[in-house]
Formats: C-alpha cells, structure tokens, sequence
C-alpha cells in the first residue's frame, strides 16, 4: 500500500468543497497523517529507476512502468494531437500517463500547469490551483461534446530530467474515493528517463509489453494474407489494449 506524502511547502486551493471533495474517512485521514509522520525513504511515488523501488507487478512500456492493479484495463493509445499515451481506466474513469524529458536545472510542471490553464481558457473552460497528493494541480472544467463542461485533473511530478504527467477523467475527478485508486497506481509508476541526450518537453518513448507484442504477432500470423497487407491500421487510431483480470 502506497502512503501519501504530506504537502508542506505547497499552498491549497481555493475552497471548493461542495465541487470537488466528498467528506473524508476518519480512518483513511488518520493512516495517512502516521504514514507521513514515518522516518525513512518515502514509500509514496512516482519512482525514478535508479530509486529502491517497492517490488509489484507492472507492465514495462520502456520509459514507463505501470503497476497492474485488480479492476484496472492498461491500455496503450495513439492519438493524433498528443502522441502515444498509456490509458489506465477503471469503470468509467480513466487515467492518462505520459513522461517527458526535462532539463538538468528544474522541473516543467511549474510552467506546464500555466500552459494548461491558459488553452482551457482559451477553449472557453476555467481551472484552479489546488493541493493535491503529488503537490499542486490543476483541476479544470473543459467544453465537451455534445455540450456542457468536462471536469478533468491534471497530476504532474517533477523526476530526475523527467516530467510525469496524469490527467483523470470520468467521476474520479470528483470522488475522492473513486480517486484514490488511481492517484495510488500513479504513485507506483517508475519512470525509466535513459542516458541519452533529449531536448526538454520531449516525448519519451513508449514500447509495446513483450506479451502485447506477442499477441499482436499472433494476431497477424492467423489474419488473411489480403488483409494482412492490404489494410495496415492507421497511427492514429485507437491502440492495443492489455487488460488485466483477477
């Protein structure tokens, strides 16, 4: 079990109970208190490779490592306008992740949450500041089809000459309970950053899980020889899926 960090340098956010947070655990508030009071190595992520990492089960997508989790469906998707990006979803909520190469000198997620503040804005939605489990965040309101406003979260954590992005999705935005799930395999991610030379804000690249690889190559081999060749699938259409079922 991930422990949540407490946040002692980052200011809260605005006040905005009745939108965003459901009443607390008693329970839940006071293991996390003691779990921040222990001594010793954090045992709360995102994790740098070369960190003594806790020992679960994960997918390896390269530069990412994602923790398989009971209930949870790792997807790995292409899209047009942000790249590959892996989709963790759980009913129907979901969690984007990707990692990005960062300078040797500070972080982007300072920069990066003013960016995303500012195309919201732009795209005719509004978003605050708030403290989160990961330190500050960004909690917006987003135009969606066919109308209205979308809530989303935007997570991001600073690593090593790397920038880890998570953007939730769906009622886990709003419920702290539907949440924690997902902010806890966000804090079991290990990010795998490389030697090699990267400008900042880089996408670091993602690869296929040797048991996907496999399935695709035996999905190919048992396709029509017409089909096989004939109709390659698109970069921009939706990508495998590997789902894991307990």
């Amino acid at each position: 079990m991930f422990r949540r960090r407490r946040q002692q340098d980052a200011q809260a956010g605005p006040d905005d109970q009745g939108t965003w947070d459901e009443p607390a655990d008693d329970e839940d508030e006071t293991a996390r208190e003691a779990a921040a009071d222990d001594a010793g190595q954090p045992a709360w992520g995102p994790w740098d490779v070369t960190d003594d990492v806790p020992a679960i089960e994960r997918l390896d997508f390269g530069s990412l490592q994602v923790p398989v989790a009971e209930g949870f469906e790792i997807q790995l998707n292409i899209a047009e306008d942000q790249g590959p990006l892996i989709v963790v979803v759980r009913g129907d909520s979901s969690l984007q992740l990707q990692a990005f190469a960062a300078p040797k000198s500070g972080g982007l997620w300072d920069d990066v949450r003013q960016e995303i503040a500012a195309a919201v804005s732009q795209a005719g939605g509004s978003s605050q500041e708030a403290d989160g489990p990961f330190g500050p965040e960004l909690r917006a309101q987003v135009p969606a089809e066919p109308g209205g406003l979308q809530p989303i979260r935007f997570m991001g954590v600073d690593g090593p000459r790397w920038f880890l992005r998570g953007v939730i999705t769906g009622p886990a935005v709003r419920h702290p309970a539907s949440a924690a799930p997902f902010e806890e395999l966000f804090a079991g991610v290990v990010v795998v950053r490389g030697d090699h030379p990267a400008p900042p804000r880089d996408l670091l690249e993602i690869q296929l899980p040797e048991e996907a690889r496999q399935v695709m190559e035996q999905q190919l081999a048992e396709a029509d020889p017409e089909q096989r060749f004939a109709g390659q699938p698109s970069p921009f259409e939706r990508g495998p899926e590997i789902t894991e079922t307990r």
